[in-house]
C-alpha cells in the first residue's frame, strides 16, 4: 500500500468500561479530523455488536466542547458489549464494514478486542479489501502483553489504593478481620494497588492474595492469625481469581454453590461468594469474633473521582497515536505504552497477532516469596501513573497518652 488509503473510519468501545476509556475515543475522534483522507467519522453503539446490526452514529460533527467533555466522563460512551466473535461473527462485520467503505476501524479495548480486529483484518485480505486496523488498549486488569501498563488500569488501581486507606483506618477504629475482593481473574495487578494505601509499618492491607500464585487455605488461615496477633487485627486484599495448586479457583471449593457466566466460566465479578466464603472460613478456624468482607465489584472500574491524571492524558494520547498509524502510516496493529527513563512513556505500534488472545500477568519480581504480599518493586512501579496528588495512607493522631488518674 504506497498511497495513504482513503475512506471512512469506524471506532467502537468493547469490554468492561473504565474511568478513562472516553479519552482514547476523544483522542482519536479530534485526531481524525485532522486526515484529509478520512471522510466520515462513524462509532458504533455496544461495539461489535453495533456493527453486525447496524446501530452506527456518525460522530463527524462532534465538537471539540463536547469531545473534551465526554473525556472526562467515565464508562464507555459508545456503549460496550461482552461479545466474543468468532470467524462467522467476524464474517458479519466484514460485510457492514465494506458497506460502509469503512477503510479505517479502530476498536478500544483488551484482548479479544484485538483478537477481533485480527480476524477482520484477514477476512479483509482474503477478499483483496484494503482496511487498516487499529487495536487502541484498555483494561484494568492490566494484561495485555508488550505493554508496562494498560489505560484505565492506573485509574482504578488508584480507586483501590484509596479504598483501603479508608478500610483501614474503619479497621483501625473496629478492629477485626477485614477481606476486600478485588477483580482479577488471571491477573493481580489490581489486587496489587492496595499495597499503596500503606503509609505506616502496621497500616493495611496486611495481606495481598493474588492469582499468579497458589491458594492455600491452611496457610491463609495462619497467615490472618499471625496478624491479628501482630496488630490485634487484619485486613486482607484477595483476587477475585485466586485458586489452588491444580488451578482449582477457591470460590469453587469454599461455596456452596457457583454462578456461571454465558461462555461456562465461574462467575467472578459481580457475586459476593468468594468474600462470604473466605469470611466464612475464618469464621470456622479461628476464634475472631469480628470478621467482615466485601467485594468492590464494578465499583473500580469507572470512578470516576479517582481517575488518574496520567491515566487520563496516556489513554488521549494511544487514541491520537492510533490515527497517526492509521491514516498516517497506513499501518494495522495494536498501539503499546513503553516506559522509558524515571517515568516517561513512548507509544510504539506491534503486530496484532503478538497480542492478540494473550494474557499477561505480574512479574514474580512483584510478589513476596510467601505469596501474600508484594514487593518494593511493584510499589516503584505503580507509584508514578497514580498522579503527582496520590498520597498514600492516612495522617494520625501524634498526641501522648496522659497518665491514669485512678
Amino acid at each position: 500500500m504506497s498511497e495513504k488509503l482513503k475512506g471512512n473510519m469506524l471506532i467502537a468501545q468493547g469490554g468492561g468500561p473504565t474511568a478513562v476509556i472516553n479519552s482514547s475515543l476523544a483522542g482519536a475522534i479530534k485526531a481524525a479530523k485532522g486526515y484529509s483522507n478520512i471522510d466520515r467519522i462513524y462509532g458504533s453503539l455496544n461495539g461489535v455488536n453495533g456493527i453486525i446490526n447496524e446501530n452506527i452514529v456518525d460522530l463527524s460533527g462532534e465538537t471539540d466542547g463536547n469531545l473534551d467533555s465526554i473525556s472526562r466522563a467515565p464508562a464507555a460512551a459508545l456503549f460496550s458489549t461482552r461479545d466474543k466473535p468468532g470467524e462467522k461473527y467476524c464474517g458479519k462485520i466484514f460485510k457492514v464494514l465494506k458497506a460502509y467503505n469503512i477503510r479505517f476501524f479502530f476498536y478500544i479495548g483488551g484482548n479479544d478486542s484485538s483478537d477481533t480486529l485480527q480476524i477482520v483484518k484477514e477476512f479483509a485480505e482474503r477478499e483483496d479489501y484494503e482496511i487498516i486496523t487499529v487495536h487502541i488498549p484498555k483494561t484494568v486488569d492490566n494484561d495485555l502483553l508488550l505493554n508496562d501498563h494498560t489505560p484505565g488500569y492506573p485509574s482504578a488501581a488508584r480507586f483501590v489504593a484509596e479504598a483501603f486507606v479508608g478500610l483501614d483506618l474503619d479497621n483501625r477504629s473496629l478492629p477485626g478481620v477485614y477481606i476486600a475482593v478485588v477483580m482479577g481473574r488471571h491477573a493481580g495487578f489490581l489486587t496489587a494497588a492496595s499495597a499503596l494505601a500503606r503509609r505506616y509499618p502496621d497500616d493495611g492491607p496486611h495481606l495481598i492474595y493474588l492469582p499468579e500464585r497458589p491458594f492455600s487455605e491452611t496457610d491463609f488461615v495462619k497467615d490472618v492469625k499471625d496478624s491479628y496477633n501482630r496488630y490485634s487485627r487484619c485486613v486482607v486484599a484477595v483476587s477475585e481469581g485466586i485458586a489452588d495448586e491444580n488451578g482449582t479457583p477457591i470460590t469453587a471449593k469454599l461455596s456452596d454453590e457457583v454462578e456461571k457466566d454465558a461462555h461456562g466460566n465461574i462467575q467472578l465479578s459481580g457475586t459476593g461468594s468468594l468474600a462470604d466464603a473466605l469470611s466464612g472460613h475464618i469464621k470456622d478456624n479461628t476464634d475472631i469474633e469480628r470478621v467482615r468482607s466485601d467485594t468492590f465489584g464494578y465499583l473500580q472500574r469507572s470512578f470516576r473521582m479517582c481517575a488518574s491524571s496520567v491515566d487520563r492524558r496516556e489513554a488521549f494520547d494511544v487514541g491520537q497515536k492510533a490515527l497517526f498509524y492509521a491514516a498516517d502510516k497506513n499501518k494495522s496493529g495494536s498501539v503499546t505504552i513503553k516506559r522509558v527513563g524515571d517515568y516517561g512513556v513512548e507509544y510504539k505500534l506491534v503486530e496484532l497477532k503478538k497480542v492478540a488472545g494473550k494474557t499477561r500477568v505480574m512479574p514474580e519480581e512483584f510478589i513476596n516469596e510467601a505469596g501474600n504480599d508484594v514487593t518494593e518493586k511493584f510499589i516503584k512501579y505503580l507509584r508514578p501513573m497514580l498522579g503527582a496528588d496520590f498520597v498514600s495512607g492516612a495522617a494520625r493522631i501524634r498526641a501522648q497518652k496522659v497518665e491514669k488518674k485512678l
